[in-house]
């Protein structure tokens, strides 16, 4: 018997889901609070930061498409995406990314800010990682730079989580840290 990661309760039968990109083994009762996910053979490309890679032209050769589906109560499965299967990762190293390709070119940050039409003070930012370029900036530094800051051949599907097993040792409040 295996326990529900979302309500605990002992299942036999456990089926994976999608709650807002974090994948469960829930029992029956719980899997109308997300997306069902098909298991694939092939893993898929994961890090902690992810862009909307729609706008982005040069990114998407690491990816890989989960099939997802829901039950009705009829008993037919019908296809229904989820929002995170429509986003691509950004690599870890963006950061250093920009910065080694900038100076490969000879540009201070100034002048790469110019360049792009933003402010120097978003290069400087995106370059010590305080923050994510946005969709429309990544695009205009992969295409100036002739970089691509999407996370290719992680590994491992989740690389900053190495405890659990599938077997239903843990819950999802073994993993919370709750702010008291």
């Amino acid at each position: 018997m295996v326990q529900c990661e979302m309500c605990g309760a002992e299942t036999s039968s456990p089926k994976t889901i999608k709650v807002e990109g974090a994948k469960l083994d829930v029992c029956s009762n719980c899997t109308d609070f997300g997306t069902e996910v098909k298991q694939t053979s092939s893993s898929s490309t994961s890090t902690k930061y992810s862009t909307d890679s729609s706008s982005s032209a040069s990114s998407g050769s690491g990816q890989s498409t989960t099939s997802t589906s829901t039950s009705n109560s009829g008993g037919s499965s019908q296809r229904r995406s989820d929002m995170f299967d429509d986003m691509d990762e950004l690599a870890t190293d963006y950061d250093d990314r920009v910065r080694n390709a900038r100076e490969s070119k000879g540009l201070s940050q100034s002048e790469l800010a110019n360049e792009l039409n933003e402010k120097a003070s978003l290069i400087r930012k995106i370059e010590r990682g305080d923050t994510l370029p946005s969709d429309r900036v990544q695009s205009k530094l992969e295409n100036f730079l002739e970089i691509n800051l999407s996370a290719q051949g992680s590994s491992a599907e989740d690389s900053e989580w190495s405890g659990g097993s599938s077997t239903g040792s843990y819950t999802l409040g073994d993993v919370v840290k709750r702010k008291d």
